[in-house]
């Protein structure tokens, strides 16, 4: 299991794609920090982009690696592997490659700017973003055998945590203005992973006053250390259960 981890990540590393993304990370960070005199406007720029970029070139590079390495998968399958190691290798080679490269290409540079707990967090939730969404590509890449649905799927899927998911909330929000469920509204936060790592970093960053009511009741609870583990679990659910679905519809595929 190790030599497959290790020649997938190096594999990856080697990759112009990764390349390019380390590099466009490093030149959007140093850019940011550069233009913004105020390190905390420029935090708040970063978690933007960090929330917008990572889980979209997370989910579509990883769906395109695993159909494009089809025949490779085929190869190991033949072998006396078990599929469990196969899959998993797959997974710590694909979510290793891209975290090491958010971290090289934005984690670093930030903290050359802004030492602090902030950074720190938003480092965490970027290699946490880009593992969750390496986890739900490779359930969409194992779905259907047609690359292009695959590909598909995983743009909808990034459309809706990034997107649509928001507008569903808002929706809801001006349907039941009347009733109180800023309190149910934490709940609803828990099924989105971006959304979630993005309250924390902003009451992280203080701002939970620009949320109203809402960001008061969110402070309340995702402020204190429960809050934050809690947080941090459901963040771990969201690689798990991907993940293993994937891996329980590849121990029965038919390759």
């Amino acid at each position: 299991m190790r030599k497959i981890v290790k020649y997938i990540l190096l594999d990856i590393l080697k990759n112009k794609i990764v390349l390019v993304y380390t590099a466009f990370l490093l030149l959007i960070t140093l850019s940011v920090f550069s233009l913004e005199d105020n390190t905390q406007k420029g935090m708040l720029t970063m978690l933007n982009l960090e929330l917008f970029i990572v889980p979209l070139v997370s989910i579509i590079f990883s769906t395109i690696y695993i159909y494009n390495s089809s025949e490779f998968i085929e190869l190991l399958v033949s072998q006396p592997i078990r599929r469990r190691s196969i899959w998993l290798s797959i997974f710590s080679g694909l979510a290793g490659a891209l975290a090491l490269a958010f971290i090289a290409g934005s984690g670093v540079p930030m903290l050359l700017f802004e030492r602090s707990v902030i950074s720190m967090m938003m480092i965490g939730l970027g290699v946490m973003l880009s593992v969750i969404f390496v986890s739900i590509a490779m359930l969409a890449a194992v779905t259907t055998r047609d690359k292009a649905k695959g590909i598909g799927m995983s743009i909808l899927l990034w459309l809706y945590f990034s997107l649509i998911f928001d507008g569903i909330v808002l929706f809801l929000l001006f349907q039941f203005a009347d009733y109180p469920i800023e309190k149910a509204m934490i709940g609803v936060t828990a099924l989105n992973p971006i959304d979630l790592g993005r309250i924390l970093v902003l009451l992280k960053m203080d701002v939970s006053a620009l949320m109203g009511y809402t960001g008061a009741i969110f402070k309340d609870f995702f402020g204190t250390q429960k809050g934050v583990l809690l947080s941090f679990f459901v963040m771990l659910l969201w690689i798990a259960l991907p993940l293993l679905y994937s891996l329980r519809k590849f121990n029965h595929k038919d390759l």
